[in-house]
């Protein structure tokens, strides 16, 4: 069953992921859900499927420009 995620689709997130003893943050944009899993786009071609159990939080990423 889907849900949970519709309002993220298409944001740039950060997806806080956890599995043993590794907690990591993963910054993307939220692509698509099924039952089991989100896809992750982390560059313009790169799509990863992460496991929903596998995630703990998700928050907005607000992209920083830096300018020297």
């Amino acid at each position: 069953m889907e849900g949970g995620y519709g309002m993220w689709m298409g944001q740039p997130v950060i997806l806080r992921v956890v599995t043993g003893s590794l907690r990591v943050p993963l910054r993307g944009r939220l692509m698509s859900e099924t039952n089991e899993v989100v896809r992750l786009r982390i560059a313009d071609s790169w799509d990863v499927d992460i496991f929903k159990s596998m995630v703990i939080a998700v928050e907005h990423d607000t992209p920083v420009c830096v300018v020297n």
